[in-house]
């Protein structure tokens, strides 16, 4: 995901921002947010669809690196048309089948083994209960590290309703844990358009329950409340977001004047760009590409477009495989940076009738489009790696003359008539969430951002944030890394008196000025 530069101004220790200009107002713009409205009977044209029989053993495999206990019958049921209630007689809940939940817990608990900052955050909060009195309504990825994060809110004071802000990445039994916990989780993985945006209404819109503060992952949720409910879009105290898609959008509400309340950006934090971003990346694109194709990327034509951290950390693990890999940008400072890193700079129309896989990691919209697709090579992978699912025209695939078959979870076969076939993985999707899973250790990162950012919107006094989008400052960004380093026995130098007077510091920071690139 290639991100603008970003010009800083302080405004109350914060860092306010105004000067995006990404125009994505759903009425005078057709991004994903212009087509994504909520439209329950919608009913897309789907072009013929073979399905290949797998075993079980098979889909289980391959599914999101979560155990997938569902048989074919309960996934023919609908989870709204199934009541459900958990040990406790809750029911306040929709998710696939709750009494998975003891699968899911299991997996909640490998996840706070390794999300170290966050389990450190709960314990030195626990007592103060800083978040008691904050309604939370939260859409993001529903893994097992997001639990942890939702677990984390709930000791700190939270009251929290979730749901998903991807239709294929939620791990089906850490919902059920959650719900069999008296969570009110409204997700499952194979939502349609119409269950994932009745989710999220379900979340916002509950009796007795007044939301007054909003974590989102792409904007779906913001988006939602303001559209539907604009009065008690104005009785929120604040919102996190913590993807490119959702800050563009934010961005956007600013400049036109329609943001009612304070925002947190958290995605441009450093600790969220560059762990989540770039190592997790260099992680999790070989997890998912490997789980889906059984691909060996020795000697692969390799084009990844856009060079900004997330396509950094995909490029450095295909080249250590190696794989031969190319890039596309539009920014000639990323560019340029992937030339000295020993990647070549193309465009995509010249080389695209000679590569084997193509990753798209901008945040940008149709950067591979029908003409593209129609000229891919004979079994070229085609994914994802933005947040959006627009970045690849997958729209434009669903016409009569080609055939799409399905391979096994996730990963479909679309035929040309010619007999030519590319492998399309999460239909566009984000394919690291969908297909695979992230490193708990690098959510564990971006969901102490998050939760710290709750807590600061949540008790500022009144006038401290206006109505704007900010950055955590430096200080809370270090005091995040600080949190992790004891996993690695890591001891910091500490400054003298004398060097810190020399270098213009605090001794216990922050250490740079927020214009310092890491």
């Amino acid at each position: 995901m290639s991100e603008g530069d970003v010009e800083n101004g302080e405004t109350a220790g914060l860092i306010s921002q105004r000067d995006r200009n990404v125009r994505i107002d759903p009425k005078i713009c057709d991004t994903d947010i212009a087509n994504r409205e909520i439209k329950y009977n919608l009913t897309p044209n789907r072009p013929r669809i073979h399905s290949r029989s797998v075993s079980q053993s098979s889909t289980d495999s391959y599914s999101s690196a979560s155990y997938t206990g569902s048989s074919s019958d309960e996934e023919d049921i609908s989870p709204r048309e199934k009541p459900q209630k958990n040990s406790k007689g809750f029911s306040d809940f929709c998710v696939r089948n709750v009494e998975h939940n003891a699968f899911g817990r299991r997996e909640i608990e490998i996840a706070e083994q390794e999300m170290p900052g966050l389990m450190a955050l709960r314990r030195r909060a626990e007592a103060d209960k800083p978040l008691v009195g904050a309604k939370i309504i939260g859409c993001t990825h529903i893994t097992a590290q997001t639990a942890v994060l939702i677990e984390t809110l709930a000791a700190l004071g939270a009251s929290v309703r979730w749901a998903a802000c991807n239709i294929y990445s939620t791990q089906n039994e850490v919902a059920a844990a959650l719900a069999e916990a008296g969570f009110s989780i409204f997700a499952w993985k194979g939502e349609t358009e119409e269950d994932f945006w009745w989710s999220i209404d379900r979340c916002i819109n509950a009796d007795g329950w007044q939301p007054n503060m909003i974590l989102d992952d792409g904007g779906d949720a913001t988006h939602l409340m303001l559209k539907k409910y604009p009065a008690m879009f104005n009785m929120i105290k604040g919102i996190v977001e913590e993807s490119v898609t959702g800050v563009h959008r934010l961005y956007q509400l600013s400049k036109s004047g329609k943001l009612s309340v304070p925002a947190m950006n958290v995605n441009d934090s450093v600790t969220k760009t560059k762990f989540d971003n770039l190592y997790s990346c260099r992680e999790s694109i070989l997890d998912a590409l490997k789980r889906t194709t059984d691909v060996m990327f020795g000697g692969k034509q390799v084009l990844v477009c856009g060079y900004g951290e997330v396509g950094k950390g995909c490029t450095a693990a295909l080249k250590g495989l190696g794989a031969t890999v190319m890039v596309t940008e539009i920014d000639p400072i990323c560019a340029l940076q992937a030339c000295m890193d020993g990647f070549r700079v193309v465009k995509l129309d010249e080389v695209v009738r000679q590569i084997d896989i193509l990753i798209t990691c901008t945040g940008n919209k149709n950067v591979v489009n029908r003409q593209h697709l129609d000229r891919l090579k004979n079994g070229c992978i085609v994914c994802n790696m933005g947040h959006s699912n627009t970045e690849i025209d997958v729209a434009s695939l669903r016409t009569p003359e080609l055939t799409w078959e399905k391979v096994r979870s996730q990963v479909d076969h679309i035929i040309w008539p010619d007999g030519k076939r590319i492998i399309l993985l999460a239909e566009g999707r984000l394919v690291n969430l969908s297909c695979s899973s992230v490193p708990s250790f690098v959510v564990s990162i971006t969901a102490t951002t998050q939760a710290l950012a709750l807590i600061e919107l949540f008790n500022a006094p009144g006038g401290r944030y206006k109505q704007d989008v900010y950055l955590l400052p430096k200080k809370m960004d270090e005091y995040v890394a600080s949190l992790h380093l004891p996993t690695f026995d890591a001891h910091l130098t500490e400054l003298s008196d004398e060097q810190a007077k020399y270098l213009g510091l605090n001794k216990a920071g922050p250490f740079k000025p927020n214009y310092y690139r890491y």
